[in-house]
């Protein structure tokens, strides 16, 4: 795993925590709808997996995700990892909006990595 400074590590923190809370709001909204929430579901049990890790790695909070939950969540991260890269290329230099964009894509690729770290060993 690369060097993370102890700021890059709580932004990560909160940014997945932000991304959670987000999900949780949008798979409210689609059930209340009616609309299919398989996906929403799907990244949501991703972004808390990852979360998870993280927290494992930098703070010793145990998980008990299996190998398997930590693949399909890592799959899922990679697949989210897309349309956040869109947001962001959309965004105006210099806006709040750009600067959180970056720190959520900071904080899945550090995710996605501690989990391929985790399943090397």
């Amino acid at each position: 795993m690369v060097i993370v400074t102890n700021e890059e590590k709580s932004e990560s923190i909160k940014s997945l925590q932000s991304t959670i809370r987000k999900l949780e709001s949008a798979l409210s909204q689609m059930t209340q709808s009616g609309a299919n929430t398989a996906l929403v579901q799907k990244r949501l049990r991703a972004v808390g997996i990852g979360l998870a890790v993280l927290e494992n790695l930098w703070h010793q909070k145990p998980h008990s995700y299996t190998p398997d939950e930590l693949n399909e969540a890592r799959e899922a991260l990679v697949g989210l990892t897309p349309s956040v890269e869109n947001s962001y290329a959309k965004s105006k230099a210099g806006s709040p909006q750009k600067t959180l964009l970056t720190r959520r894509l900071k904080a899945l690729e550090l995710a996605v990595q501690a989990m391929d770290d985790l399943s090397a060993k």
